[in-house]
């Protein structure tokens, strides 16, 4: 049995430890919260600036032109984005660079400016993952505490730039491997979290309110649940992961189609640009360019729209995954997380009118289901769910992630993520421990474990740099 002492003594170095990391999380995650406050106000002005000045969208081929060049000339490190982080978790070495703040910051503004169909996940996590390393720089940490730093990183952009700190924080821990959570970071990540989103507040800037009005005025402590809807969720939630499936292979795919037709790094946003202005006349309509939040137009198709019972859209989702898959695949730079909100809650509105089914339930199921099979995150996005619709809905929501969690298959936006527990026992023979690049190259070259053993890849930085 443990002493008094020797329990009090192991006690206090817990204490020690976790002062130790509130004392160097929470100064690095306020400058995080700051960065993304000013993020968030320049994308709002950037695309307030787009919907006053239309003819913006004629500069695209110059900016994204401009933007890959800078990249390649000073960027050097910095183009691995949300990938370099990951991999830097998984095997730190020489760092995110601090270069990657700025770069991202401007880019990605400059994307939407000009009409650009991407989201903001991708910036407020390189925001937290180069300040992170770049605190633990200054210092000297080891490489363990780098490891928590930067996932406490993560999770401080991500709370900031969506205003769901609890999300954000599970969001750090789970992103990195498929099937296990990363624990040693629990207490960092929500201290990081919660003062990013705290700093980003104080700063005066407010994040969009959703509504499901669909029993809203039964008492949250009440438990409702309808058999029939159930089942309705259930279908759904398969959907919602064969969305996300589609949407990160087809992106994929879509950036090695690019590397392919050209060479020349910066010249793949010029044709991603004319192929959009393209579409744009096509189509007859702006509304699949930018964020997708919202618009001054009541006839565009916006997320919060999705959320109208009244109103039914089945191409919306369609058109905006492939406006956002070409506009990211060619390089431009953002996230592709809020168009996956805008595809999700586009795709739930249109299958709600299909399975009779309320539309803004579905709409907010949408929302954070396709994000969950698209990154493999369905605890973050359940908890998503419940800080931006209420906790009313709780069982569908965790329906509808894990279903598409399960039907989204062994991919990910974030190719850098590791498999640690294959979804299924059918998916036995896949390898652990690797990247899903990885596996994506067994998939698609028909390589066996042994081959990969005796044809071992690059390494994951290395790649990085290649895939540019």
């Amino acid at each position: 049995m443990m002493s008094a002492s020797l329990f009090f003594q192991h006690r206090f170095q817990q204490f020690r430890g976790l002062f130790k990391w509130v004392a160097l999380v929470v100064p690095m995650a306020v400058a995080v919260g700051s960065l993304c406050a000013l993020f968030l106000w320049s994308l709002d002005r950037a695309t307030a600036a787009r919907f006053e000045h239309p003819w913006l969208i004629f500069l695209m081929p110059v900016a994204g032109f401009l933007m890959v060049l800078v990249y390649q000339r000073f960027g050097r490190g910095a183009e691995g984005g949300n990938n370099l982080i990951v991999d830097q978790i998984h095997e730190p070495g020489g760092g995110v660079p601090l270069r990657m703040a700025p770069f991202i910051l401007v880019s990605t503004v400059l994307t939407h400016l000009v009409g650009g169909s991407a989201g903001r996940e991708g910036t407020a996590v390189q925001l937290g993952g180069s300040i992170a390393s770049a605190f633990a720089r200054v210092f000297r940490l080891s490489h363990a505490e780098i490891r928590i730093l930067l996932m406490a990183g993560i999770a401080a952009g991500f709370g900031a730039v969506f205003g769901t700190p609890i999300a954000g924080a599970v969001f750090a821990l789970e992103v990195l491997t498929i099937g296990r959570m990363q624990y040693e970071a629990l207490i960092p990540s929500l201290a990081a979290a919660i003062t990013a989103d705290w700093t980003c507040h104080a700063w005066g800037i407010e994040h969009i309110q959703y509504h499901i009005g669909y029993l809203s005025g039964t008492p949250a402590s009440t438990f409702h649940l309808d058999a029939l809807l159930l089942v309705k969720v259930g279908v759904a939630g398969v959907l919602f992961g064969l969305m996300a499936r589609c949407f990160s292979e087809i992106s994929h795919i879509a950036s090695a189609a690019f590397k392919k037709l050209c060479a020349y790094a910066p010249l793949r946003p010029v044709i991603a640009s004319a192929v959009l202005i393209g579409l744009v006349y096509l189509l007859g309509t702006r509304e699949y360019l930018g964020l997708g939040v919202w618009s001054p137009n009541p006839a565009d198709a916006t997320i919060l729209g999705f959320f109208d019972p009244a109103d039914v859209d089945y191409w919306s989702w369609f058109w905006k995954a492939v406006f956002t898959i070409v506009t990211l695949s060619a390089g431009f730079k953002g996230g592709e997380v809020t168009p996956l909100f805008f595809i999700g809650a586009a795709l739930g509105n249109a299958l709600a009118a299909i399975l009779g089914a309320p539309a803004d339930l579905f709409a907010g199921l949408g929302f954070v289901a396709v994000f969950a099979g698209a990154t493999n995150t369905p605890l973050a996005c359940m908890i998503m769910g419940i800080e931006l619709f209420g906790a009313t809905h709780t069982v569908y929501l965790a329906v509808a992630c894990f279903l598409a969690y399960i039907c989204s298959g062994h991919t990910s936006i974030y190719l850098s993520q590791r498999l640690g527990i294959a979804k299924s026992a059918a998916s036995g023979h896949i390898p652990s421990g690797i990247p899903l690049r990885h596996i994506r190259d067994i998939a698609m070259n028909g390589r066996s474990e042994d081959d990969r053993k005796n044809n071992q890849a690059p390494p994951p930085l290395q790649q990085e740099r290649d895939i540019q």
